[in-house]
């Protein structure tokens, strides 16, 4: 049987290299919805070449071009981030890719996981948010969340046939970013575009910076700990340059096993839709003798901040993650716009996990509440 496949964020960069995937794989792959936020024009590109059952416009105002394009293409059409988080729930679908960035997605992945949706989870934000209630609701709807990273697919990689196994740690490597050894009196002057620049991989703005500051290794300490049911003590990282590991487990017999391969999210995508099976694939092949030497190299805390306050985070759990998460979300997006130097972002997501309130065991509503008064606090606290 075809897999039905939703991807939230069609129009992004694991949205538009899933597509490839499926493109590649159409015996085993069917495209039933699309999503972008307000790409509609390649929205509209896609719709045309893999013909999904519906998509949805987040912009509302862009409904009208959407729909016009595609009305001869017997392709339903919505908009709007109600019709995001609802288009989840059709019965044709058998698996969604959470593709969209930061917070946006969070309620549509509930929405498929109350519907038994299995997810492909490409949206880290989604975990660190909410991993409680997200994981608390997948177990009891019988729903796999398959991870999509691939720090988290590695380590998903790693532990088959070994469930039964204790973990005793887990190691995420960090390629290091841009700024790899870099002092603090460097990063004050650091722009945007220098930012954007990743050694290793090709990925959307928001997450180049969260791996420029080290914020998203952060992160994925945080959704590991939902992933694989682990302590905060399990879970460490390492700075590997050149990106071959991409994480590794060691077990409680002091054994290790760690997935490897060339830098490609193609590959962790095209795994969370196939699992269990592993497809046959055209992507280029790691050669040993082209990385003769694989180098590691210990994290630095203290000149990227980022990553010790969501450490922090990590430790104390309850809705600080949220904070943290929602703080960071508005720090880069001013980063991005140059309304804020690149050190300064620390400050701001520090100064919000101080003076937002600290809820131990949140609801989905304090959630909501938290995400809204954290944005707010840290758009005050940005340079006028």
């Amino acid at each position: 049987m075809k897999q039905h496949v939703a991807i939230l964020g069609s129009t992004g960069s694991i949205g538009t290299q899933a597509l490839e995937v499926i493109k590649a794989n159409k015996d085993h792959f069917e495209v039933e919805v699309l999503t972008s936020y307000n790409n509609a024009e390649l929205l509209i590109q896609q719709g045309k070449e893999f013909l999904p059952n519906a998509v949805v416009i987040g912009d509302e105002k862009k409904y009208n071009l959407v729909k016009e394009a595609l009305q001869t293409h017997q392709i339903k059409v919505y908009a709007g981030e109600e019709a995001l988080a609802q288009i989840v729930e059709m019965d044709s679908i058998n698996i969604v890719l959470t593709a969209l960035v930061g917070y946006a997605g969070l309620k549509p992945t509930l929405n498929a996981i109350r519907s038994g949706k299995h997810i492909a989870l490409a949206n880290k934000e989604t975990l660190v948010v909410a991993g409680e209630l997200v994981t608390s609701l997948a177990k009891e709807k019988g729903v796999n969340i398959y991870p999509v990273d691939s720090e988290h697919s590695a380590i998903f990689q790693c532990m088959a046939g070994e469930w039964d196994n204790k973990i005793e740690k887990i190691y995420l490597t960090a390629s290091g970013g841009p700024f790899r050894g870099r002092d603090k009196h460097f990063l004050s002057k650091v722009k945007k575009e220098e930012a954007l620049k990743h050694p290793n991989w090709e990925m959307g703005s928001k997450i180049t910076i969260d791996s420029a500051t080290l914020m998203n290794k952060g992160l994925e300490m945080i959704e590991a700990k939902w992933l694989f049911g682990l302590n905060p003590d399990q879970i460490d990282v390492i700075v590997h340059p050149q990106s071959i590991i991409h994480s590794i487990v060691q077990f409680e017999d002091g054994s290790m096993k760690a997935q490897m391969g060339l830098p490609d999210m193609k590959l962790p995508i095209q795994y969370a839709l196939g699992y269990p099976k592993r497809l046959k694939s055209s992507f280029k092949r790691f050669d040993f003798l082209n990385y003769p030497t694989l180098t590691f190299e210990k994290i630095d805390t203290e000149t990227f901040r980022n990553l010790a306050l969501a450490i922090t985070a990590l430790q104390r759990g309850g809705n600080m993650p949220c904070i943290i998460n929602a703080a960071n979300e508005v720090a880069v997006t001013a980063f991005l716009k140059d309304k804020v130097g690149f050190l300064q972002m620390s400050d701001v997501i520090e100064d919000c996990m101080e003076r937002i309130s600290f809820i131990s065991k949140p609801s989905y509503e304090d959630y909501v509440l938290t995400d809204t008064e954290t944005r707010r606090l840290a758009t005050e606290l940005l340079p006028a």
